[in-house]
């Protein structure tokens, strides 16, 4: 059996996600809110969130160029673009760099970029919900309860608030891994299902593997970003480095340590490896899920 070339499969994805994206996003629209809408969105990112929707899919037998992927693909990729637009504004973190350019509202104003973070996150829903036949009701109505669920005060905005009102506290272990289940490991949970959802009737103990993936995926993904708002510059990052120190924002290397932390991130990605091994599935079917869980522990960005 050849070894599996994520480079090559990431690029092949990430190509049609990209060209969908700009599809979806029109740059003639009502008073330039389009090109903030883009701006926010296309050439820029690491895409984890949609390249997860990918390759859940195509663990569960999803084909690959299937369309109901692609759209949940994208619609989790605008709902995290437009939680970025809004975390950047004045009234939350007030940062001023994101993904290697200035934020939104710097470069656009803070009014528009509310409105372009409102329209993403609509215009999310609506990827979802194709008024043709190419995805079957069902499905849509699946990823739709998913990412509402996922994005909504339940998942991503309520840990967002929970981040908001403890600056300047000292969480526990359990408080700091439920404000990051929420605010972001809700919605790499969310890609993984969205994923397995696009294909009907797949059992619950595969489903549930999955899940347990996701879950641990998600909060390794918040160690490692912790630890490299320590240990990374801000041309490396995209973002203002060393923010959330600065901040007094409750960390995974506050709380524990550096070391302690990175070792933490190797330990949750174990248990993600566990839970693919778990789901029975063939190693062709898990290669990429595999590969991008090993990205994540070991980006630098």
């Amino acid at each position: 059996m050849s070894a599996f070339d994520l480079k090559a499969w990431m690029q092949w994805h990430l190509d049609r996600v990209e060209a969908a994206l700009s599809d979806g996003i029109q740059a003639h629209s009502a008073a330039g809110l389009g090109e903030a809408m883009r701006y926010a969105v296309l050439d820029g990112g690491k895409r984890l969130r949609p390249l997860l929707v990918l390759a859940s899919a195509q663990a569960v037998g999803h084909e690959p160029n299937g369309v109901a992927a692609l759209n949940a693909a994208c619609a989790i990729e605008l709902i995290h673009a437009y939680s970025l637009v809004h975390d950047d504004m004045p009234c939350m973190d007030n940062d001023v760099l994101r993904r290697g350019k200035p934020t939104v509202h710097v470069q656009f104003g803070q009014a528009q970029a509310l409105l372009a973070g409102d329209a993403l996150q609509t215009l999310a829903f609506e990827m979802l919900t194709p008024q043709d036949d190419s995805v079957a009701p069902a499905i849509q109505a699946s990823c739709v309860a998913l990412l509402a669920r996922a994005s909504g005060y339940q998942g991503m905005a309520g840990g967002q608030a929970i981040d908001l009102a403890s600056v300047g506290l000292r969480l526990n272990e359990a408080q700091l891994r439920q404000m990051h289940r929420l605010k972001t490991g809700a919605l790499l949970l969310c890609s993984v299902q969205m994923g397995v959802a696009c294909v009907p009737q797949v059992s619950a103990g595969v489903q549930n593997a999955l899940a347990r993936f996701g879950e641990s995926l998600g909060l390794a993904f918040q160690v490692v970003d912790d630890v490299l708002d320590v240990t990374a510059d801000s041309a490396t990052l995209g973002k203002t480095a060393g923010k959330d120190e600065a901040a007094d924002k409750p960390t995974y290397v506050a709380l524990m340590g550096l070391e302690a932390a990175k070792a933490y991130a190797d330990a949750l990605a174990a248990d993600a490896m566990q839970a693919l091994e778990d789901t029975g599935l063939s190693d062709d079917r898990l290669a990429a899920l595999r590969g991008l869980a090993v990205m994540v522990v070991q980006r630098n960005n």
